[in-house]
């Protein structure tokens, strides 16, 4: 037995339900920069095209922390 083989039954990932709060999670690491895109999308099960536009919309509703 090979002890390099790989087993492509372990690379698949499990499907992640989106739920409102990994919804929340998930904007609140890319505002705050904590979460890249790719992994903020998999984080919520979402694609990372729908996972820009709910971060658009939580945008347009959350106002800026910082001060200039």
């Amino acid at each position: 037995m090979n002890p390099y083989r790989i087993s492509y039954k372990n690379l698949k990932d499990e499907p992640v339900k989106t739920t409102p709060e990994n919804v929340k999670e998930a904007n609140e690491g890319l505002f705050n920069c904590t979460m890249t895109l790719p992994h903020a999308a998999k984080h919520c099960g979402m694609s990372k095209k729908e996972m820009k536009l709910t971060f658009y919309e939580y945008l347009k509703y959350n106002p800026p922390t910082y001060t200039e």
